[in-house]
């Protein structure tokens, strides 16, 4: 019976999946990650994608905001921040005239130890470092509307820097087709408004508004409509391994690099199986995206590509710091039956901050039964917020054997969201 690795908190958990069942364990292609990840940034800074030179761009301007994602996001921060300050600085630009920016979206402000690992003590040192804060309209300015009829608040301190960077991790993403780029702006230093109204049915039930796709996904067009009016002057961004080494980086415009990166993604984060299967175990791609039930259902959709209808998603995530979001104890109250709420937002009679991450969770249980496996939250809280508790990943297995028989299929994802899992063809 072979034992597979499934990521799970800052380590693994380890999972034994009968071998005659065993359709796939689906991953990452096999490729060497860069030698020198700092010095190919320094060389990208000089020789971007669809825009001058980082060194042009900083002549003569006095302010710096450049935004990183928050403590759920496992960028290389330092490897990125250090060659791209060493060019500002050498450019003319003051250190104390840099800000870095968290761009938080929603999620939580960060901690003095948390700014400590996603930024390395020489640069919390030496450089200011603040968070954006979504629910506090007063930090933000109104840009009007989107096409769609988003209304555009952006954090006051990015418009006013006079060079604008965002940096950030291009990888496949359940709403946006990929992240990186634009989303470093939009949803992360947007307003609460802009994100709740970006986040509704009328783009998350569009087909498109899934993984992998960036092309008619009106998720994706929308924040990028969005980030473009507010402004972005040069991106930085990176493709990680399952060991979170960089395999690339690219640099440059917006778009343009971005497409670049999201080009050379696909290379190596599609796997595919045959045709769809009984069950697909998968997880919350551990630490530190896997640290809130909210984070979980990314690793959850990762399965949807590939799972029967009626199947099963088995999903394993550490949940160390709980549900993550208020908002779902509102939800859970109101509906005590997930249809209860998909029919209550499609009718515009109920809104709440976070609810589209419910959403999402509501296509998983449109498709299947989900099961979910965490040391955090008690059973009772599980089967409040629509999902099954089992007390082991064999415990899932076992149940679904016996549900769909001796030959049920099962593959395996074992970085959960990180992999784009498709059916062959």
């Amino acid at each position: 019976m072979p034992t597979l690795p499934l990521a799970y908190g800052r380590g693994t958990l380890s999972i034994n999946v009968p071998e005659k069942n065993l359709v796939k364990c689906l991953g990452y292609k096999e490729l060497p990650p860069l030698a020198d990840p700092e010095a190919e940034i320094a060389t990208l800074l000089e020789k971007p994608n669809g825009t001058a030179p980082l060194s042009q761009l900083a002549r003569g301007k006095k302010t710096v905001c450049v935004l990183i994602s928050d403590i759920t996001r496992p960028v290389p921060n330092e490897t990125i921040l250090k060659p791209l300050f060493r060019s500002l600085e050498n450019s003319g630009i003051r250190r104390e005239d840099i800000l870095i920016l968290v761009a938080t979206g929603l999620h939580r402000p960060s901690t003095k130890e948390e700014r400590l690992e996603m930024c390395g003590p020489e640069i919390v040192a030496h450089y200011r470092i603040e968070d954006h804060y979504a629910r506090e309209e007063s930090q933000h300015t109104y840009l009007g509307q989107s096409p769609r009829g988003v209304p555009i608040w952006i954090d006051t301190r990015y418009l006013q820097a006079d060079l604008k960077i965002a940096t950030g991790l291009i990888e496949p993403h359940f709403m946006a087709g990929f992240s990186g780029g634009r989303k470093a702006i939009c949803p992360g230093i947007c307003g609460q408004e802009t994100i709740a109204d970006w986040h509704k049915p009328k783009f998350l039930e569009h087909e498109k508004a899934a993984n992998g796709f960036l092309e008619g996904n009106p998720v994706h067009e929308e924040n990028t409509w969005i980030a473009q009016k507010a402004g972005c002057d040069f991106i930085v961004n990176v493709v990680l391994d399952s060991k979170r080494r960089i395999l690339k980086a690219v640099a440059g415009e917006m778009v343009a690099a971005l497409e670049e990166g999201v080009k050379f993604a696909r290379t190596f984060v599609v796997d595919t199986v045959d045709e769809p299967v009984d069950v697909v175990i998968t997880s919350g791609a551990g630490y530190p995206l896997d640290t809130t039930f909210y984070q979980a259902v990314k690793g959850i959709i990762a399965a949807l590509n590939i799972v029967k209808q009626g199947g099963t998603i088995i999903i394993a995530s550490s949940c160390s710091e709980g549900l993550g979001s208020e908002e779902f104890d509102l939800i859970a109250e109101k509906f005590p039956k997930i249809e209860q709420f998909t029919d209550a937002i499609f009718r515009d009679e109920f809104f709440v901050l976070n609810q589209w991450q419910m959403e999402e969770l509501a296509k998983a249980l449109r498709k299947g039964k989900v099961q979910f496996y965490t040391d955090a939250l008690s059973p009772e809280i599980l089967r409040k917020f629509y999902v099954e508790p089992i007390s082991s990943v064999e415990q899932g297995i076992a149940e679904a054997i016996a549900q769909y028989g001796p030959e049920t299929t099962i593959a395996v994802l074992p970085e959960g969201p990180y992999v784009l899992a498709e059916l062959k063809g």
